[in-house]
Order: structure tokens, then C-alpha cells, then sequence
């Protein structure tokens, strides 16, 4: 939706604002990890379980005890968004699927990012209105503190760690170039299939057109 349209509907959806949360500066894809939790979450099925036994094994390789439990909350809280067709992606399926799979659990975990996804990225794709830019970014942020005074109470140094990590996410899901140029979403059948399953519009967080995702699952 552009900005001018969406700053129009303001009034209209205040009262139906959801608090962002937007502690995701943890990490970015955390592609290695996601995989690992999901594997255990395959033999273990029970996410508790599965965060006590990757704590406990240090299955994760991290330094620190706090560093594991941080990570370990962050990517289980990601993993546990996605349906079980997704996330049995993220155990077998190949490198490219898994990272696409992982940018939409970011999505789902953090309404600002998807949010970002669908206003921005795949609006810019869609329109060719060319790469994204950190004033992208920041004209979104602005509007978006019109009906999320939390954004307000942000410093100038998290707001800006926060676009470089999602940023990082992007380029680390395969969808956004060092430049900035957005890279176009070509899903495999099984993901195509996985997101129009779902019962959020998930295919909607991709740069790429609907009817493109729709033929994709045919195949």
C-alpha cells in the first residue's frame, strides 16, 4: 500500500493498533541455527523440550550460556510461527528454500517487518520503483509512529541498528542485494504450495507476483 494512501487510513486504524515488537536485533537469518532447532523440533516435538535439550548439548556452539539462551529465544520464537509444512522445509529442504522459509517466520514473528515486506519491498517490485534505500526505511518508520508512539521512544542508535539488521536479513534470505536492488522471489512448487496453504497471506511478504506464486504451486 503506498504511504500516502496508508497515512490516510491512519484515523481509521488507530484503534485497532498492535504494539510493535521490534527486538530482533539479535541476530539476522540465523540461517545454521533455525536449521539445528528445527531438526531437533522434528525428533523432539515440543519446543520447551527442544530449547532445554539445545541448551543443555550447547547444540548451538555458543560461546556463553546467556549468548545460547538469547539465541535460542529468538530463533525458537521465529521457528514456532510457522505451520508444519513450513518447518519441515526448513529441515530438508534445500539451502534457497530454507532461507525463503526463514525470511517469512521473521515476517510472521515481527509485524514491522512484514508490514516493511508487503509496503515497501514488494510494492517497490511490483511498481518497478526500483531498490530500496535507507530513506525507504525511514519514511517508513515515520509514518508508521502516526499509530506506534513506541517507535517514538527509540534512540537515533537502535532505530538505526534496526534497519541494518533487517536490511541483513533481507540480503541473507536472498532477496535484496548489497546495492540495494531487490532481488525477485522465484519459489520452488513445495514453498509456493507451503505459503497458499497458510492461513495468513503469506505469500504476500515476497517480491513476487501473486499469480507467479500461484502457477508455481502447480508444478
Amino acid at each position: 500500500m503506498p504511504l500516502k494512501l496508508e497515512k490516510k487510513q491512519t484515523a481509521n486504524r488507530r484503534v485497532m493498533r498492535t504494539e510493535y515488537v521490534m527486538a530482533f536485533t539479535a541476530g539476522a537469518l540465523l540461517h545454521r541455527e533455525s536449521v539445528r532447532l528445527a531438526e531437533l523440533h522434528s525428533s523432539l516435538g515440543d519446543w520447551p523440550v527442544v530449547r532445554d535439550k539445545a541448551l543443555h548439548t550447547n547444540v548451538l556452539q555458543s560461546k556463553t550460556r546467556n549468548t545460547a539462551k538469547r539465541v535460542l529465544r529468538e530463533v525458537i520464537s521465529r521457528l514456532s510461527t510457522l505451520t508444519a509444512e513450513q518447518l519441515m522445509i526448513v529441515v530438508d529442504g534445500d539451502t534457497e528454500e530454507q532461507k525463503y522459509v526463514l525470511w517469512l517466520a521473521i515476517c510472521k514473528r515481527y509485524s514491522f517487518i512484514w508490514d516493511f515486506a508487503v509496503e515497501i519491498v514488494r510494492e517497490r517490485y511490483l511498481t518497478l520503483s526500483g531498490g530500496l534505500t535507507r530513506s525507504d526505511y525511514d519514511s517508513f518508520f515515520n509514518v508508521k509512529t502516526l499509530w506506534h508512539p513506541e517507535l517514538e521512544a527509540l534512540s537515533p542508535s537502535t532505530r538505526e541498528k534496526l534497519r541494518q539488521t533487517l536490511f541483513k536479513m533481507m540480503r541473507e534470505a536472498g532477496l535484496l542485494e548489497q546495492d540495494g536492488t531487490i532481488i525477485p522471489a522465484f519459489l520452488s512448487p513445495r514453498v509456493a504450495r507451503a505459503l497458499l496453504s497458510d492461513s495468513v497471506d503469506a505469500a504476500s511478504v515476497y517480491p513476487a507476483a501473486g499469480a507467479d506464486i500461484r502457477k508455481w504451486a502447480t508444478l
